[in-house]
């Protein structure tokens, strides 16, 4: 046997103990009852969000057989997990079994707040036919809501994106900033107004081409600012695990 192939063999021992050691170092949450739903562990749900979240998550067990669980950790150091969110994710939700075995279609939400991300992670019957939808939920309810730091808000909105793409409903659309809709009348007045003092002093076509120009480039920044405000940052995983049925990470 070559030198070269003793090397390659010492270090693929080295290599699978590393691993071995590290998988049995995890630790897990405590798994909250049937009808329980949440384990908030890092306390970033508050009364409201919190009996909305467990409402939404028994109606659609009832209706749907499919379980929402949703947890919060301050970080996944703290559970010796360090090979990131996606694999933590993964191992969580089969160590929990979320999901009936025979009817694998699990939800798991999980957001470590101090690592600042946030996965959903599905049950293998899901496929990969959703990470489309895990996408919308999680960069445009979940991930902009926590960099406004509103974690509770952020989670009862994505379970409500969860519950609608469970049901095979359209994915509920973010929530315009506060300043949008007031900016976009007063847009509007303005037009009003260039238009009636234009027609009055009987300006050129060249003044109507040009405040024209001028306005609709006013609206598509408006539109475009309004849009990066409901952005975030996610993607799909390519899955693994037995859990196996994708989803998508966020940061913030």
């Amino acid at each position: 046997m070559g030198w070269w192939i003793r090397i390659c063999l010492v270090a693929a021992v080295v290599l699978s103990a590393t691993v071995a050691s590290a998988q049995e170092g995890v630790d897990f949450p405590e798994r909250p009852d049937d009808r329980g739903f949440i384990n908030d562990s890092a306390n970033l749900i508050d009364g409201t969000d919190d009996e909305e979240i467990r409402f939404i998550a028994d109606s659609l067990l009832t209706d749907k057989a499919v379980p929402i669980i949703v947890v919060t950790i301050s970080s996944l150091s703290d559970y010796n997990a360090y090979n990131g969110i996606e694999s933590y994710a993964r191992d969580l939700f089969d160590h929990w079994g979320v999901g009936l075995e025979e009817w694998n279609y699990g939800i798991l939400l999980l957001v470590s707040v101090e690592d600042r991300k946030a996965r959903i992670e599905l049950g293998g019957d899901w496929g990969y036919s959703k990470n489309g939808d895990t996408d919308v939920i999680m960069n445009t309810l979940i991930i902009p809501a926590f960099k406004r730091g509103d974690f509770s808000g952020g989670i009862a909105a994505g379970v409500r994106g969860l519950d609608a793409m469970a049901r095979d409903l359209a994915i509920p659309s973010p929530p315009k900033p506060s300043w949008y809709y007031p900016l976009m009348i007063g847009l509007a007045l303005l037009v009003i107004f260039t238009a009636v003092s234009l027609h009055r002093r009987g300006s050129s076509g060249w003044a109507w081409l040009f405040w024209g120009v001028i306005f609709t480039i006013l609206f598509f920044l408006l539109r475009a600012a309004a849009s990066n405000s409901s952005s975030g940052y996610g993607g799909s995983s390519f899955g693994g695990g037995s859990s196996g049925g994708g989803g998508s990470t966020g940061s913030w």
